[in-house]
């Protein structure tokens, strides 16, 4: 198998895993989108990935590329609302990064151009309680990890998720400013964001499926550089 087939094989089960994952985490999603939105978001995510992980297992030996921009297009069509837009058309607009395949760089050039199309098309910034919240430490901890500390691509990619875990942790204290949940004013306090919710569960699962595909266990990490000094050791 070619390093393209194979990276386009990855690609296929990772968009399988995510459909899965979203499926299994349908109910959460819309127990929190009922709190704060329009109780949408766990059903049209479901159905959206599901239509996309049939899509492109229809592909005859894709590239990675073709797989992500199938993806993208199956969700932008099948998603309701803003999620489809945000989801799917980022995805299709930053599949462009992966035309060469998959590396270290490619990777962080997609995050980053899928970050700043989604802030783009939803006008959303860090701290308007999105799922902004959870992309945008997710991406520059990517990078940074990959770019200034060296780190292997799954060890980067595990530091990323564990950004936008505290990501989606931070939505909850906030107060909406994007969305449906802005009408809510200070009562969307207290409540977790479903977008940046589910867009954890999909870096969760792009990290499973990068391990098994490399044949690794999955890297214990937090969102923390090793390039910052430790002050305790510096003292001494």
């Amino acid at each position: 198998m070619s390093q393209s087939s194979d990276q386009g094989a990855a690609a296929v089960a990772a968009v399988e895993n995510v459909a899965a994952r979203i499926e299994s985490e349908r109910e959460r999603l819309t127990d929190l989108d009922s709190a704060i939105g329009d109780a949408d978001h766990g059903g049209n995510m479901a159905r959206g990935w599901q239509a996309a992980a049939e899509a492109v297992a229809d592909l005859d030996d894709p590239a990675v590329e073709t797989v992500v921009k199938t993806a993208g297009k199956t969700l932008l069509s099948e998603v309701g609302g803003a999620s489809g837009p945000l989801y799917g058309g980022s995805l299709v607009f930053a599949s462009a990064e992966l035309q060469e395949g998959l590396t270290a760089e490619s990777a962080v050039a997609f995050a980053e151009t899928y970050v700043e199309k989604v802030q783009d098309r939803g006008d959303a910034s860090v701290g308007d309680k999105t799922m902004v919240d959870a992309l945008v430490p997710a991406v520059h901890t990517f990078k940074k990890s990959v770019e200034t500390d060296d780190l292997p691509p799954l060890e980067a990619l595990a530091k990323a998720v564990a950004a936008a875990e505290r990501g989606v942790e931070f939505t909850v204290p906030i107060r909406a400013a994007k969305g449906r949940a802005s009408y809510l004013g200070w009562r969307s306090v207290g409540h977790q964001d479903p977008g940046a919710t589910s867009t954890l569960y999909i870096m969760e699962e792009l990290l499973a499926t990068a391990a098994d595909h490399l044949d690794r266990e999955v890297p214990s990490a937090d969102a923390s550089s090793p390039t910052i000094p430790d002050a305790e050791a510096a003292e001494e």
